[in-house]
């Protein structure tokens, strides 16, 4: 009997050891597997993330996305939550809320939009004619980038300008010749750039520079806004001119500092930049 007992106890030890065994074998495999799937997930990320590592960045210099086209319009007299801006001959802009209030002047050419969408507000307008309405009652309405929509209103302000601005008065020098104040020829303009600090909602900003434009004198724009260099680099043109920025434009006619957009003072700025003579 004690022959069997220790039989039956060395079968039993013999038995939990080799489930220990086989258990020992099972945990070791799986923490194999674990590690083998844990390799193949790390190269997976890293195999994700090569491309874009890779890809250059984008220095500024690439060209420009085509904006993406707007969803249809379907525009008609009632439709509701309207608004529709026009152009004037001067260049400036209205708003109307029905189709029937916008004037013959501006009906060929009107930006639409809906109050509640935002659609047709951002980098892309929806345009609509408004002098045919299609036999279903609508209008014909397009997509257009809203640089060429500000392009045209630029276009605009400069023809009206260049139309109805008077020429420029004369300031007698000494002995009665013209001086520094009368106005240069536009040969003698053709070297000058002028800079521009103002924004893109700024008006006499638009003005100041298509009244040069229309004279032949490059201007370059620099949005403050969009811009921090270009603020700080206002500020201190003005600061050593001795002068406070109260409103924009502020406009630098090779060191001379103006404040606010006026065509007599440009003009004597010009002049005097046209002879050598600045601030």
């Amino acid at each position: 009997m004690t022959g069997r007992g220790r039989g039956v106890t060395g079968g039993g030890r013999s038995s939990r050891d080799g489930r220990g065994a086989g258990g020992a074998r099972g945990m070791g495999g799986a923490s194999a597997a674990g590690a083998r799937r844990a390799a193949v997930l790390l190269a997976l990320a890293a195999a994700a993330l090569a491309p874009a590592c890779k890809e250059p960045r984008d220095d500024g210099t690439a060209p420009a996305q085509a904006p993406a086209e707007l969803p249809p319009l379907e525009l008609r007299d009632d439709t509701a939550n309207l608004m529709l801006t026009w152009i004037d001959e001067k260049g400036d802009t209205h708003v109307e809320l029905r189709p029937a209030d916008v004037p013959a002047e501006g009906r060929a050419m009107v930006r639409a939009m809906l109050s509640d969408r935002t659609e047709g507000t951002r980098d892309v307008f929806y345009v609509a004619d408004l002098t045919q309405k299609r036999p279903d009652g609508t209008y014909a309405v397009r997509t257009m980038p809203r640089r060429e929509w500000e392009s045209l209103l630029e276009k605009r302000r400069a023809e009206h300008i260049a139309k109805t601005a008077p020429p420029p008065a004369a300031v007698p020098g000494p002995g009665g010749s013209a001086g520094a104040g009368a106005p240069a020829a536009p040969g003698q303009l053709a070297g000058v750039t002028v800079i521009i600090y103002g924004a893109s909602w700024c008006k006499p900003c638009h003005q100041a520079a298509d009244y040069l434009r229309a004279k032949g004198v490059a201007a370059v724009v620099k949005d403050i806004e969009e811009d921090p260099a270009a603020a700080a680099e206002m500020q201190d043109k003005l600061a050593k001119s001795h002068q406070r920025g109260g409103s924009i434009p502020i406009i630098d006619v090779r060191g001379q500092i103006l404040v606010g957009f006026s065509p007599s003072a440009l003009d004597q700025a010009l002049a005097r930049a046209a002879r050598g003579t600045t601030l």
